[in-house]
């Protein structure tokens, strides 16, 4: 299903004090708001995933599951950056008739939301019932939460944090670094940057699943192969993104990630975590080594009448993509008041 794009009417200025001259929104919906219009769900992605939710989250948007359209008006945009019809790095700068690729102005996170909420305007949606956010989709729901308490009636972070910690902003450096190595990163065309593209998700994902989820399915199956099976998993995964993504928006977003502070300029992430108003529930995994339980069960600490849970996975990050089963026991009851 193709995207709707939104255009902004008018210059976007970044927090960053650059600014980007058009800005147009790519996103999706599913059902239709009720009569009332207190059905709204937005759902916020994560790194290379799209607006597309129903593509990238395998059994949610479905009759039944927490993101049911029958029930909800879902919906969800992409990035600021990304590789999915919003605004970036592939995009024509008006001003020079060129693609941005290396010179797309830095953002953030609160970019990000500033988008969000431009898109939420354009579709007359005032009040969000529940706002949902995993991963660095968590980082946006976060921001948002903060920013307009008074909007958000349930708030659903999983795997995510208040602040990017120095392990996370480690992490991406570690692939902005591999892309960077790539000699042809920086060159002016779409295609630059791919075999530093293909190391860096190689890294990545060495994170989102851990140890156990690679022990787990990547075990060889002759006592002496020519090439190991986790081998031909990495390369085969680099290779994958590489079809569908590109070196520019990946490199951008990471840098954007790292900026993810709740409480800069707010007295400091418990101030800011103090201002949310919606009813909240915080999904950790058990074998997440980004985001770990004990720090998803802190950011639960700081959050009044929040409701911690956890998902059993031996997928590590990736768990929430995987165990959809566990996800939506914990979240269909809790979107729909039960």
């Amino acid at each position: 299903m193709e995207p709707s794009i939104y255009k902004a009417p008018g210059p976007f200025v970044l927090e960053t004090g650059h600014t980007l001259p058009e800005l147009r929104i790519a996103y999706h919906t599913y059902g239709k708001p009720n009569a009332a219009h207190d059905n709204v769900v937005w759902v916020c992605h994560a790194l290379t995933a799209n607006s597309d939710v129903a593509d990238w989250w395998p059994h949610t948007v479905e009759a039944g599951c927490f993101l049911d359209p029958a029930r909800h008006f879902v919906v969800c945009a992409n990035i600021l950056g990304s590789h999915y019809g919003t605004t970036g790095p592939l995009h024509v700068n008006p001003e020079t008739g060129s693609p941005y690729y290396k010179d797309f102005p830095p953002f953030t996170i609160r970019d990000i939301v500033r988008a969000h909420r431009l898109l939420a305007g354009a579709l007359g949606i005032g009040r969000i019932d529940t706002l949902v956010g995993s991963s660095v989709g968590g980082f946006q729901a976060i921001e948002w939460a903060v920013l307009e308490p008074e909007r958000i009636g349930k708030l659903i972070l999983i795997a995510t944090a208040a602040k990017a910690s120095p392990w996370t902003i480690a992490i991406d450096q570690t692939q902005r670094m591999a892309i960077e190595a790539d000699t042809t990163f920086g060159e002016p065309r779409d295609d630059a940057g791919m075999a530093g593209l293909a190391a860096a998700r190689a890294l990545g994902l060495l994170t989102y699943r851990g140890s156990l989820g690679y022990n787990l399915t990547q075990q060889d199956r002759e006592e002496l192969p020519a090439v190991h099976r986790a081998s031909t998993y990495q390369q085969y995964q680099g290779e994958k993104l590489c079809r569908r993504y590109n070196a520019y928006s990946y490199y951008a977003i990471l840098n954007a990630f790292d900026t993810h502070d709740t409480g800069r300029g707010r007295g400091g992430v418990a101030a800011a975590l103090a201002r949310i108003e919606a009813r909240t529930a915080v999904v950790g995994i058990t074998t997440d080594i980004i985001f770990t339980p004990a720090e998803m069960r802190e950011l639960h600490g700081m959050i009044a009448g929040s409701t911690y849970h956890e998902i059993d996975s031996p997928f590590g990050h990736d768990g929430f993509l995987v165990e959809h089963g566990q996800l939506n026991d914990i979240l269909y009851p809790f979107m729909n008041n039960q």
